[in-house]
């Protein structure tokens, strides 16, 4: 996008509207063109506007912020960041919106944004631009693959396989996907997501009420079983470690001022030294190119890689890095990402490559 964004501000406070409106103009490629306290408000004020991003308040007054998002994904599909406060209510919330449409979100300390903005503002202008390339469309019907997930792989695996997930900006609805078609007896999968504290949890619960498989938030010393995703919690590295034959998660603080915690790298270069010809690594949707050497190291040790195509990436940055240094063997839609790691899983992990879809590394 060459011109400058045009945003428009849903914010019930007026206080954290006036900060966030202030923190948006301060940029350069980046304009506030319209806010509102509330959506009855924001849609009479929408209507001759053309907006590019709309940033919504979680807990909104008047009208509920998710029909407000579910009337504007179905009447002017438009690009919207949710700001949502730290609670668990605010996380089930988001996750929500999430699924109706929204790109990404962005939290909020429960005591507001403060006098400045604080450590939110950064990151609020990057998911906005993040946000205006995002490609925004009406809900798809789930597909048949994920309503009916296969029971079992069919046959006896090859021994010690281990799947790893990396995805950011659109990662929650990807993975969900991932993970819908996957049966009871695959290889553990280990999962980093760009995600705050306190999200991550919640969204394993979510993930593991609507998966066949379990799923849950990584802890240190876990042990990595088969049917069993474990998510890396927010704010915090997940890591794979080979421990008397088999593998184990280690949650590690990192160091101070890293970008992403989770990193997708990190978790990414622990497989490949733990699992190395036996790793599977997918990397969907996210902004940025967290993953992309980490995707490199694995296939150098020999695992089998696929990245999600851009056309249905929500943002097409981390795949488009991967691709980009040849650390993907395979370039595929969503909907066909979770059916080639189970193929993939019954011929063992080192693969038989597609030609036509190989990347050259």
């Amino acid at each position: 996008m060459d011109r400058t964004i045009r945003v428009f501000v849903i914010e019930d406070s007026a206080v954290d509207r006036t900060l966030i409106t202030a923190i948006i103009n301060k940029r350069a490629d980046m304009t506030v063109i319209g806010a509102a306290g509330d959506p009855y408000e924001a849609r009479e004020r929408m209507r001759e506007l053309d907006v590019d991003v709309v940033t919504l308040d979680v807990e909104m007054p008047r009208m509920n912020g998710l029909e407000f998002l579910e009337k504007l994904m179905r009447l002017r599909p438009t690009p919207v960041l949710m700001v949502s406060s730290l609670t668990e209510g605010a996380a089930d919330v988001t996750f929500e919106a999430l699924e109706l449409g929204a790109v990404d979100f962005v939290t909020k300390p429960r005591t507001g944004l403060g006098p400045n903005g604080g450590a939110i503002g950064d990151e609020l202008v990057a998911k906005i631009r993040a946000t205006a390339r995002a490609r925004v469309a009406p809900k798809q019907a789930v597909t048949e693959a994920v309503r009916q997930p296969e029971a079992r792989t069919g046959g006896a695996l090859p021994a010690d396989l281990l799947i790893a997930i990396g995805a950011s900006t659109g990662g929650t609805e990807a993975i969900k996907e991932v993970l819908n078609v996957l049966p009871v007896d695959c290889p553990p999968i280990v999962i980093a997501q760009h995600m705050p504290p306190g999200f991550t949890r919640r969204f394993a619960d979510r993930l593991d009420s609507l998966c066949r498989i379990s799923v849950s938030e990584a802890c240190h010393g876990d042990r990595l079983q088969a049917g069993h995703a474990y998510l890396a919690p927010g704010g915090q590295h997940l890591v794979v470690e080979r421990s008397s034959g088999a593998y184990r998660a280690a949650i590690l603080e990192g160091a101070p001022g890293m970008l992403h915690k989770p990193s997708v790298d990190v978790l990414f270069r622990s497989v490949a030294k733990a699992a190395g010809a036996k790793a599977i690594g997918v990397i969907l949707t996210g902004m940025g190119r967290d993953g992309a050497s980490g995707l490199l190291e694995m296939r150098e040790a020999g695992s089998f890689n696929v990245a999600q195509d851009e056309a249905t990436c929500v943002v097409f940055g981390m795949p488009r890095e991967a691709i980009a240094v040849g650390a993907a063997h395979e370039v595929l839609p969503l909907s066909q990402v979770a059916r080639r790691v189970l193929a993939q899983i019954r011929s063992g992990a080192r693969a038989t490559v597609d030609a036509s879809r190989t990347i050259p590394a």
